[in-house]
């Protein structure tokens, strides 16, 4: 091996046959050197010096040849102090995930990759806003309890074995949790999310079966674009991280790892720069806001004064401003727990309960936590299927929180940071126990997909567009037409019309209030009449009923139902041709046998 002149771009290590490229930036004043590692072993084989001298600017650089990439790690040495590469492409020591390893004392390198994979023609999906049905996840948290039966728990092959279950709920995209290289070990608490400074360029290795987290991930991403299945990276970039190294890094992982789009943090990284970019325009990308989820969770438990909020969550339109429809997310309760506390419980945080947010808008259905009374957790589980409704039946991009659709609980948590352990992984026994709650949200998921005026590709104005005789969307109550303006009103319906995509109207009537309350059914048109076809009971109807009143119904507390119009059949009237005898015009009209 023998050094030779480098160059300073890109960043990281750029390996060509024998060659491989070294550039790192290190402040003026400081002494950097290259460490080479023999793969195994404990102590550099060699060192290679980068003065100040040969750099430009701040950027130092050189290049090896010679080099056999595969048999090699690399750090490098800063002011006397042993440093990861921040653009290291993957790293070698932190497979398992909880155990601290020492850099200092070179337990932890970067390695030496190829670009290298077989992507067999895979292409990003590219689709539509409105057609996805979204689903987040913790990589390690999804599969690593002992009830996900799978081989793999906890890492990228647990998530393609579960691809079948993902299919069949109905899921066309994957948010996970950051999948990037982070230091869980670097405080007290072990830091199971995966927030704060990282490795960004580098999967987890510790999410790896095997002995490479790259080809792992790239297979995760190509095995769900096979099954249609959209694949999107959370990434909450540090504050005081370049924006330039953000913007890199996400055009870094679409081009390398072919994933759909990202989650991040706006007022981390210039929103404007990431969606001005021409490579980013490819792909989708999204930011946190709980709005939705603040507005439905107060809607959903009864709160006054949130109609006028209801209307503007159900037609918000996730395209326009990159944001998610979610009532669940990991930084909060489950949905089971949702309704099953008033109150924070994350004693185990060992933060005296002080950790994790304050306000949740929860109510617990009568009884705190765990209850054996019978009206308590019917009441919670009409709850949680009136929620499905809210998120599923809602315009723009739904998304569900992994376990929700089964009832899985984190024992009143709304903050497992830092619990790697049971209270922060899925428990599958749950669904294995009792999957009616499964079955009820994977048909409201189908009856959604096949009603594009409840996802329709654009937004909503509220005008008639087309001429129909209908506006896109209108809102009714007691009376046709006509939405209760009072702050105690929690009965809404919404009429989203579909002639002209091609679909049936469909009207939903919400009633939010511990009371029952009458609706007024707008006329669904000339030779129409409405069906219902789903209400909080029942789920989805497999054949819908027609309703004895077509002018109103009636909604039981709690509850929400839809209607669709049918057109009626043209009732044809069967002529009889009756044959007149006619009077003999003699004899007296008598018969002639």
């Amino acid at each position: 091996m023998k050094k030779i002149t480098g160059k300073p771009q890109p960043f990281g290590t750029v390996v060509e046959g024998t060659r491989v490229n070294f550039s790192l930036q290190v402040p003026t004043g400081k002494t950097c050197e290259l460490l080479l590692y023999r793969a195994g072993r404990k102590q550099p084989e060699c060192t290679f010096d980068m003065p100040e001298e040969e750099g430009i600017g701040e950027v130092r650089f050189l290049a090896v040849d010679g080099l056999n990439a595969a048999k090699y790690e690399y750090n490098f040495k800063v002011d006397g102090r042993v440093c990861l590469d921040p653009y290291v492409r993957e790293i070698a020591g932190r497979k398992v995930f909880g155990k601290k390893k020492d850099l200092q004392q070179h337990e932890i390198r970067g390695k030496l990759i190829s670009p290298e994979y077989d992507w067999e023609d895979d292409r990003r999906l590219h689709l539509s806003w409105n057609e996805v049905v979204a689903y987040s996840l913790h990589v390690r948290g999804f599969t690593k309890h002992s009830s996900s039966k799978v081989e793999h728990k906890g890492t990228f092959l647990g998530v393609i074995e579960k691809i079948p279950y993902l299919k069949e709920l109905g899921i066309n995209q994957i948010q996970c949790m950051p999948v990037y290289e982070f230091d869980e070990c670097a405080k007290a608490k072990i830091n199971y999310w995966g927030y704060g400074p990282a490795w960004y360029f580098a999967p987890k290795e510790a999410y790896a079966a095997g002995n490479s987290a790259v080809r792992e991930l790239k297979d995760m991403v190509k095995e769900c674009h096979r099954a249609g299945i959209e694949v999107v990276l959370e990434m909450p970039f540090t504050d005081g991280l370049p924006a330039h190294t953000a913007l890199e890094c996400l055009r870094f992982y679409m081009l390398e790892y072919h994933v759909d789009g990202f989650v991040v943090n706006p007022y981390c990284v210039p929103w404007d720069m990431l969606v001005s970019d021409p490579l980013l325009k490819d792909i989708k990308l999204m930011r946190k806001d709980d709005a939705f989820q603040n507005i439905m969770r107060r809607y959903l438990k009864g709160d006054e004064n949130m109609i006028n909020d209801a209307m503007w969550a159900l037609r918000h339109h996730s395209a326009t401003d990159g944001k998610c429809n979610y009532i669940t997310t990991h930084t909060g309760f489950t949905l089971w727990d949702l309704v099953s506390y008033d109150c924070k419980h994350n004693e185990a945080n060992g933060e005296n309960n002080t950790d994790g947010p304050d306000y949740n808008y929860s109510w617990n259905c009568g009884a705190e936590g765990p209850s054996r009374k019978r009206t308590v957790m019917t009441l919670r589980k009409n709850q949680v299927k009136n929620a499905f409704f809210l998120l599923l039946l809602a315009q723009g991009t739904p998304c569900i929180l992994a376990g929700d659709e089964f009832y899985n609980s984190q024992k009143g948590n709304n903050n497992v940071y830092c619990q790697d352990n049971e209270t922060g992984w899925v428990d599958w026994s749950k669904l294995k126990t009792d999957n009616t709650l499964f079955s009820y949200v994977k048909a409201l998921i189908s009856f959604r997909k096949e009603h594009l005026c409840l996802h329709r590709r654009e937004e909503l104005k509220g005008l008639d567009r087309t001429a129909c005789g209908m506006p896109d969307v209108s809102y009714h109550g007691e009376n046709a037409w006509q939405v209760r303006a009072e702050v105690y009103s929690r009965q809404l319906g919404v009429l989203y019309a579909g002639d002209d995509i091609g679909d049936t109207d469909c009207f939903i009537a919400y009633n939010m209030h511990w009371l029952p309350h009458d609706y007024a059914l707008p006329s669904p048109g000339k030779d129409k009449s409405w069906r219902l076809a789903a209400n909080t009971e029942k789920g989805v109807l497999e054949t819908p009923l027609e309703p004895e009143d077509q002018k109103k119904i009636e909604l039981p507390e709690r509850s929400i139902a839809v209607l669709v119009s049918v057109k009626q059949e043209k009732k044809t009237k069967t002529l009889t041709k009756v044959r007149t005898k006619k009077a003999a015009a003699k004899g007296g009209g008598q018969k002639t046998v």
